[in-house]
């Protein structure tokens, strides 16, 4: 008799407690994300990681060689007195040679994470971000936009630079440091006068 009335109690409590609480799934109905679906930007708000990795490099050389050369002869002329000069004669001649080279090279490598500002009618993704690092009193500061088509995105969510439509990458620094980097007062005079 004791063992029934403890096995209604028990039973009681499930029920009770049953009805109180409320059963919640881990799943949430109306969520068109997969199970085995990578996480990857598809909406406004959501954040892209961007890798950027940019290097461009240029030469040119130009060379000159040019020769010029003139002679002229003038002799007497007729008449009494033009007669009397005698005849004159003029060589000369020019030469040119020049040549020059120039060339660049430029390495951009960074990480930085944008949010995506809207999605365009074709489903392809407008991003835009900032990234501010400072140092001590050195500041620096990336700025990106630009356009991702989502087949560009890699199943951790990341894009390469190089697959942006219209990119604008744009790095910037100011303090001490890269005030050091710029020309002097005297070599910029310099400059101007030669």
């Amino acid at each position: 008799m004791v063992r029934i009335g403890f096995v209604v109690s028990v039973v009681a409590i499930m029920v009770s407690v049953g009805v109180a609480s409320n059963g919640e799934s881990l799943w949430q109905t109306g969520s068109q994300a997969s199970l085995y679906a990578d996480r990857k930007a598809s909406k406004v708000g959501d954040t892209l990681t961007v890798l950027i990795v940019e290097s461009a490099s240029s030469s040119s050389s130009a060379s000159t060689d040019a020769k010029k050369s003139t002679q002229t002869e003038v002799g007497p002329g007729t008449g009494p007195i033009i007669k009397n000069i005698p005849a004159l004669g003029y060589e000369g001649s020019d030469q040119i040679k020049a040549s020059g080279a120039t060339s660049r090279t430029s390495k951009f490598v960074a990480k930085m994470t944008v949010i995506v500002k809207r999605v365009t009618e074709n489903g392809n993704l407008e991003i835009e971000g900032t990234r501010v690092v400072q140092t001590n009193r050195d500041k620096e500061e990336i700025k990106l936009t630009g356009v991702v088509r989502p087949q560009d995105i890699s199943p951790d969510n990341c894009v390469y630079s190089t697959a942006i439509a219209n990119a604008q990458i744009t790095h910037t620094g100011s303090g001490p440091v890269s005030s050091r980097q710029k020309e002097g007062i005297v070599t910029k005079l310099l400059r101007i006068l030669f």
